[in-house]
């Protein structure tokens, strides 16, 4: 596995960590979700241009 996958899996994990349907997360909104996945879409696009 490259970093880069490894840090994929990680992001994923807070993201679904982080929605709001949980209970430890419920009054946090949608903001932590909408920036995790903000990120993920970076790794994304990073990973397929080769970067990381």
């Amino acid at each position: 596995m490259t970093l880069g996958t490894i840090l994929l899996i990680i992001l994923v994990l807070l993201l679904i960590g982080a929605v709001p349907s949980w209970p430890h997360s419920k009054s946090w909104g949608y903001g932590p979700s909408g920036v995790l996945g903000l990120v993920v879409v970076v790794i994304v696009v990073l990973l397929l241009m080769g970067r990381i």
